[in-house]
Formats: structure tokens, C-alpha cells, sequence
């Protein structure tokens, strides 16, 4: 898990596009017990409702707009109008901070790249009728314009090329960068897009293995096929590193790098797709974020989430040939962690954790790709 994005905790949001299974999905419906899910997300958006919301229709404001971009694509993946008037003005709020070159917040703003990838994702769940067109428009402009490429001086060949980083020190990393994916895509760029192209460049570079797309100094040390941080300046992993130095692989960063690879076009038979599905069966895990224990946990179940949702199965079979109803196995387990007020929170409050608004909405995010089928 990024140090940026995961201070912030910020989560990813839904997207809207579709993509092509990579498995076959075995017939069957989710035992995914329907009123107890039903009932789980009406909680969680009415304490949202109820005890979130600020007067000017913020959550957590203190952390940037991208929080309350997180919550309310939440809520609307949960089956609420972006017409309710508390959403909608919240929703104003978001609008209000878009500035005159596409960012969302200020210039200066530490976490502008992930605030404006979340409004994007947030407005998209809220344009049914087209009424954020503008917006989406100039926020993708922005974001191409944030990207590393030639016209910042790097070329192909360059550890910063495709990504994307902090407002200030702009290193590039994989957190910041799958956010960019998923609005890029969401904004209606295709997977053959120049700028999710140049991205992939980047992701493929944060993975464990050695290919013809990955010749870092770091792709063969521990080629296990999962995904960190970044490779980009001296490199980093939120998990650390090996004696050798090594980038250990962990759960949120591999989620997210897989299905950065399947927005970008990757296929099934794909080294890389093959390396980071190998990576999961032998660490699939609900109890912890692998290689993180319980640091950034809701952040990890949402990338699970919505990585195996773009993968297209219901079920997914790990090293040891269990099949795992992935969906229930999900919704149950946030389930028994959500609060009587209806809430979630983390009891490692590392990177916001703490924070029983951003907790919620992961939460309310994450039961949005578990929906009972």
C-alpha cells in the first residue's frame, strides 16, 4: 500500500466501463446472505447521513475533497440518487473545489492528484444525465497533463515514465497511479489510450518479475510476481525489503496493480497477469492485508474487490484448490466488522484508519462489487 495514498487513505472508486472476463465464471449464485447485506449498507449510509456530514456537505474535510469523492460514489454504488439532497449537496461541495486548469483542490494541494481521480469516479456515478460532462472534461485533461511523460522530459526508458505521483514531490507510485487508471477509464478513455498505455509502462515496473517489460534492479530479487510501491528513485515498499534489497510484494499493491493490467488491455495468458494471479492464490486472505497485517485494511479489501470484479469470477480457486465464493466471503467479513452505529473503522488508525467516515465509505465501496448476484 502507497505511503501517499494510504496516509490519506483515500480509497479507489467504482468505475462504470466493462471488460472482457480472464476466467470463466462457474455458474451459480452468491450465497451472499441478501438481507444481511441489505441491511449492512442501509446502516452504513445512514450514518453517513446522519452523523458524517458536515453543513457545507463535506466528510472529513480536513483530509482533502477526495474523502467526501470517495463516500458519495459509495452511496450512489449502493443505490441512492445523486438527487438526495444531502448528496447532491455534497456533490456541490466537490464542484466547488475544481479549479480553473482541472485539479480538484487548491494548486498546492499535497494529495491533488488522488482528490481529482476521486471526483472523477464520483461524478461519473453521478452523471447519468450527462450533467458533469464539463467537469469530467477538464479533469481529465488534468490528469494527462500530471502524468510523466516526454513533455516533462522523460522518456520510455526513464523509472518515472507513466506514473503518477504527489501534487509536490511528484515521485510517481503505484497508488497514485492506479487511481489515475481507474479515472482515466472512467472518463471514457479506452484500454488503447496513449495516456493508460504510458501507465502500464509504469505498473508493470512495480511488479516482481523480470520481463522484457520490467528490467529494474528490483524485478528479479524477489520474482514472487506481486506488486509494490514503487521502483521509482531508490524504491520503496510499504511491506520493506529484502537483505538484498528487494521490494517485498503485499496484498493492496497487488490488487491494484492486477487490475491496472486488465484496464489496460491485459489478457489471461499475459506473463504479468499470470504472475500476479499466482501471487494471490498462494495469498489470499480476508483476515489481513498480506504483508501489511491490519495496516491499511479497508483500503486492501476495497483493491480485492474490485480487482476480482474485473477479473470477471464469481468464484477463485487458491494454491490449494479450495474455491472461494469470493463475493460472500467479502460481504461476510465486513459484515461482522461493521459497528452497531453502523459505521467501520480500523483499529490501527495508520494512514486514516481511524477515521469512521473514510472507514464507512471503503466499506460501503467494497460491498458495492460483493452485491448479492
Amino acid at each position: 500500500m502507497g505511503q501517499s495514498f494510504l496516509r490519506l487513505s483515500i480509497v479507489l472508486c467504482g468505475l462504470s466501463v466493462g471488460f472482457a472476463p480472464l476466467a470463466a465464471a462457474e455458474p451459480g449464485k452468491s450465497g451472499i446472505d441478501a438481507k444481511a447485506y441489505e441491511k449492512a449498507v442501509t446502516a452504513g449510509v445512514e450514518f453517513l447521513k446522519s452523523k458524517g456530514q458536515a453543513a457545507d456537505g463535506s466528510f472529513s474535510k480536513q483530509s482533502g475533497p477526495g474523502v467526501t469523492a470517495l463516500i458519495l460514489t459509495g452511496v450512489l454504488r449502493s443505490g441512492r440518487s445523486p438527487d438526495e439532497p444531502w448528496i447532491a449537496k455534497g456533490l456541490k461541495y466537490i464542484e466547488g473545489e475544481i479549479q480553473e486548469d482541472g485539479g480538484v483542490s487548491k494548486a498546492d494541494a499535497f494529495y491533488r492528484n488522488y482528490d481529482t481521480c476521486l471526483a472523477v469516479l464520483c461524478f461519473t456515478e453521478a452523471n447519468k444525465d450527462k450533467r458533469y460532462d464539463k467537469q469530467l472534461k477538464k479533469m481529465d485533461g488534468y490528469l494527462k497533463g500530471n502524468q510523466w511523460d516526454e513533455s516533462e522530459g522523460k522518456d520510455k526508458s526513464d523509472l518515472f515514465y507513466g506514473g503518477a505521483g504527489y501534487g509536490r514531490s511528484k515521485r510517481p507510485d503505484l497508488s497514485n497511479t492506479h487511481f489515475m487508471v481507474e479515472a482515466l477509464r472512467a472518463s471514457g478513455n479506452g484500454a488503447d489510450s496513449e495516456a493508460v498505455q504510458r501507465a502500464l509502462v509504469f505498473i508493470s515496473r512495480c511488479q516482481n518479475l523480470e520481463t522484457e517489460h520490467n528490467t529494474t534492479k528490483f524485478a528479479a530479487k524477489v520474482a514472487d510476481g506481486g506488486f509494490y510501491y514503487t521502483p521509482a528513485g531508490d524504491g520503496s515498499s510499504q511491506a520493506g525489503e529484502t537483505a538484498d534489497g528487494g521490494l517485498r510484494s503485499y496484498g493492496s499493491m497487488t490488487y491494484a496493480g492486477l487490475k491496472s493490467m486488465v484496464f489496460a488491455g491485459l489478457k489471461a495468458d499475459d506473463p504479468r497477469v499470470k504472475a500476479a494471479t499466482t501471487w494471490i492464490k498462494k495469498n489470499y486472505d480476508l483476515k489481513s492485508n498480506p504483508g501489511m497485517k491490519d495496516s491499511g485494511l479497508y483500503y486492501y479489501y476495497h483493491t480485492f474487490g474490485k480487482a476480482l470484479a474485473a477479473l470477471n469470477m464469481d468464484t477463485f480457486e487458491d494454491e490449494k484448490g479450495v474455491k472461494h465464493d469470493w463475493r460472500a466471503e467479502l460481504a461476510g467479513e465486513l459484515i461482522s466488522r461493521q459497528k452497531s452505529d453502523g459505521s467501520w473503522i480500523n483499529d490501527n488508525a495508520k494512514w486514516l484508519e481511524g477515521d469512521p467516515n473514510l472507514v464507512t465509505g471503503y466499506a460501503l465501496l467494497t460491498l458495492s462489487y460483493a452485491k448479492p448476484q
